[in-house]
């Protein structure tokens, strides 16, 4: 694990995207019109947003005087996409950039508008992509292996409680990464002799009921899944995760934040910088089936020690020292 620990450096939002300068509608814009689109709301972008806007100020863009961002939020209401996506062509937009799911509506929508995405999961299992080296098509981007980490962190979750005979682990809303994520974390289960129990949730309506579950079936430690829908549901896991006193590890940083315990995973705004420098490429002239998909290998490790005290739980020493991030 250590090899693949690296420092991570911290930004400062930018601006959010209600103050990125919108196009006018109706008329041809002066500038270049990027569309951002995602799945999530804008209240959990925030990371998105600054990286994406770093990777655009590298590729030598800057939002306002040589660009305009055009930003559209399904709100977790995946019907709401294709109309976001229609709006979006309509402006026009020179390229559309989007998570994996909003990637998937904007494919299903048009052939000719260049797409960038920037997805945890496997963009050619997806249908997003032909290839990784050859992407071909309107489309390509960059992958953070969201899903494909959780073995490493169930592998952590046993390192931290070790004496958790049972373990959870609490699955979003139901996508191939979702399904991907919980078969690796179940085979690894087994492999290890862990009984794990599995807790899936698809709507806002089912946490309490989730946890209520998770805790009478006796798992004393729980692994969140990766997916939009449980990081836009981050306080209210988090919160229910401390309500009933349960060590729980996260895919992404933003969950320690608010209060999680730790977090292990591909930094999702790092993704987003190069999804940004992508764009700018696009901009320049440069076809998205001539752009091979990224593969972000940078990984953040975030603990939050008042989160630990307060289970009474103690971190190793080893854990604390390769962390990327503590909050004291």
């Amino acid at each position: 694990m250590n090899s693949n620990l690296k420092r991570r450096e911290f930004v400062t939002l930018l601006g959010g995207a209600a103050a990125w300068p919108l196009a006018a509608h109706g008329q041809q814009p002066t500038k270049p019109v990027i569309g951002f689109l995602r799945s999530t709301s804008l209240a959990v972008s925030a990371p998105m947003v600054t990286g994406f806007s770093q990777g655009l100020t590298a590729a030598g863009f800057t939002v306002g005087q040589n660009v305009v961002i055009e930003s559209r939020y399904a709100d977790n209401q995946r019907e709401r996409l294709p109309g976001l996506v229609a709006e979006l062509i309509r402006l026009p937009v020179a390229v559309i950039v989007a998570n994996n799911i909003a990637a998937a509506a904007a494919k299903a929508a048009t052939t000719t508008v260049p797409i960038v995405f920037a997805t945890g999961s496997d963009p050619v299992v997806d249908g997003l992509v032909a290839s990784l080296n050859r992407p071909g098509g309107n489309v390509t981007g960059v992958s953070f292996l969201g899903g494909l980490l959780g073995p490493k962190r169930l592998e952590m979750l046993r390192q931290l409680v070790p004496t958790a005979a049972t373990i959870a682990i609490l699955v979003g809303t139901d996508t191939l990464e979702a399904r991907i994520e919980r078969r690796d974390v179940e085979l690894a289960a087994q492999a290890l002799g862990q009984q794990l129990i599995i807790a899936p949730v698809s709507s806002e309506g089912e946490f309490d009921g989730a946890f209520t579950s998770i805790v009478g079936r006796g798992a004393k430690a729980l692994l969140v899944g990766t997916g939009p829908f449980l990081t836009s549901n981050r306080e209210r896991v988090v919160g229910l995760a401390a309500r009933h006193a349960i060590p729980a590890i996260y895919a992404v940083r933003e969950f320690v934040v608010v209060g999680g315990l730790l977090s292990y995973g591909a930094s999702i705004a790092e993704a987003y910088r190069q999804a940004g420098i992508y764009a700018g490429r696009v901009l320049k002239g440069e076809k998205p089936a001539d752009l091979p998909v990224q593969q972000s290998t940078l990984f953040d490790l975030v603990i939050n020690l008042k989160t630990a005290k307060a289970l009474g739980i103690e971190i190793p020493r080893r854990l604390i020292a390769f962390a990327n991030e503590v909050i004291e």
